[in-house]
């Protein structure tokens, strides 16, 4: 019983938790109540970037947060009334724009992000996905020289972590991707940056390598976490009403880390979530891209997947479960026409997920003060398949009582959990 863990979350987090600490000699069952990779998981970029270390919340977004409220853009919406519903999450998330916590979190996830490519590599090459990974980089796209010269600040973050990066000019881009409609005066080619053509199979594929090695995938929706009467335990309930031990627990739900903490444990999480959409297209005539681009004035980025193009949108504040609503994804489709040679969509209905985000931009990675053997791993923005692996490495690390790879305490749970 001492080694057993229940992994509760089969997104990239939890299924790379399960690999970790499967690796280190612990007997892990992962829960879920759908397969490994379909859900939050699924409908990212693809990106692995070492400049996904800027946080939205950074010390720049003051200048244009006036043009932001109108909520009417297509990089971010917001419903009025989440927002003051989670008043107390807003207030500290735009408190977080200081200088000293952007500092703090700027650092902290280029660690996190730095670890995750290793680990990332090594899981692509032992779960047999290697063939998924391009290493050619992705790209800022700015439609103005005012769009550009307002990126100072993340170039300049990019510059003292030492990312590497190219300024390209309209010829330049072309170049690069010849596709592109000349749209863009500029670009920035952030070349420390690798993508895969399809997340979800890359978790299905870290799932698959988990379970040969032995490990087990229960499909089951998971409705209450308690001690057991003897306190050695750990007891997780499932919808049929099923209980089974486990000396320690992984908690890495995602964005249904909040309404479940509160609802099992009585613990308050201060999450909000960032929602996004996807929709795949074909490229007309016969056009192509060789990596993801990210066009900062239309507020979308365009990434080549196994199943076509996929156009993921900007941020929308509002309910995990609030109603569909498609302005964003139709903004962004129009800008993206004007950009690319986009033909019809290939996808009946369009995806949509919510990125679990707290205050200070940074997932929640450590045990639950007070609450022995319950490990929580949760909060990664929309980061999450950039900063899986890494984030199982530290948790791994952690757990065994071993040094991390680096200082984790800017993850420590007690921050927002007393």
């Amino acid at each position: 019983m001492k080694n057993t863990v229940a992994v509760l979350g089969a997104g990239i987090v939890g299924v790379s938790c399960a690999l970790e600490l499967q690796r280190r000699g612990f007997d892990v069952t992962i829960f879920d109540r759908t397969g490994p990779g379909r859900e939050t998981s699924y409908g990212n970029a693809g990106v692995m970037a070492r400049s996904s270390l800027m946080p939205f919340n950074h010390p720049g977004l003051w200048s244009s947060l006036s043009k932001l409220l109108k909520n009417n853009s297509a990089s971010f919406r917001y419903n009025p009334l989440f927002v003051a519903k989670n008043l107390p999450w807003a207030l500290k998330f735009l408190a977080s724009t200081r200088a000293a916590v952007f500092h703090e979190t700027t650092a902290a996830l280029d660690a996190l992000i730095r670890l995750s490519a290793t680990e990332h590599r090594r899981l692509l090459s032992e779960a047999g996905a290697a063939h998924r990974l391009r290493t050619t980089g992705w790209l800022f796209l700015y439609r103005s020289e005012e769009g550009f010269l307002g990126s100072q600040l993340s170039r300049d973050t990019f510059g003292k972590f030492g990312i590497a990066t190219q300024a390209l000019d309209a010829r330049e881009l072309a170049q690069l991707e010849p596709h592109l409609k000349p749209l863009f005066t500029r670009a920035l080619w952030i070349q420390d940056t690798s993508s895969v053509d399809s997340p979800g199979q890359v978790v299905e594929a870290y799932a698959r390598l988990f379970t040969a090695r032995g490990g087990r995938v229960q499909q089951a929706s998971i409705h209450g976490l308690r001690r057991s009467n003897t306190g050695d335990a750990w007891q997780v309930t499932d919808d049929a009403g099923t209980v089974r031990e486990a000396s320690r627990v992984v908690l890495a739900l995602g964005p249904w880390t909040r309404e479940f903490a509160k609802k099992a444990l009585g613990l308050s999480v201060p999450m909000a979530f960032e929602r996004g959409y996807h929709m795949h297209y074909r490229a007309a005539g016969g056009a192509s891209l060789g990596r993801p681009v990210y066009d900062t004035g239309g507020g979308y980025v365009l990434s080549p997947m196994e199943q076509g193009l996929r156009l993921s949108t900007g941020v929308q504040l509002t309910d995990r479960a609030a109603p569909r609503n498609l302005a964003q994804l139709d903004l962004a489709e129009q800008a993206a026409r004007e950009a690319f040679p986009l033909d019809a969509r290939l996808d009946s209905e369009a995806w949509l997920g919510s990125r679990p985000t707290l205050p200070d931009s940074r997932p929640i990675i450590g045990e639950c003060p007070g609450r022995a053997g319950l490990w929580l791993a949760f909060g990664h923005q929309h980061i999450g398949f950039n900063t899986g692996p890494g984030t199982a490495a530290l948790l791994g690390s952690m757990m065994a009582g071993e040094t991390c790879a680096f200082d984790p305490a800017p993850f420590r749970p007690s921050r927002f959990l007393g």
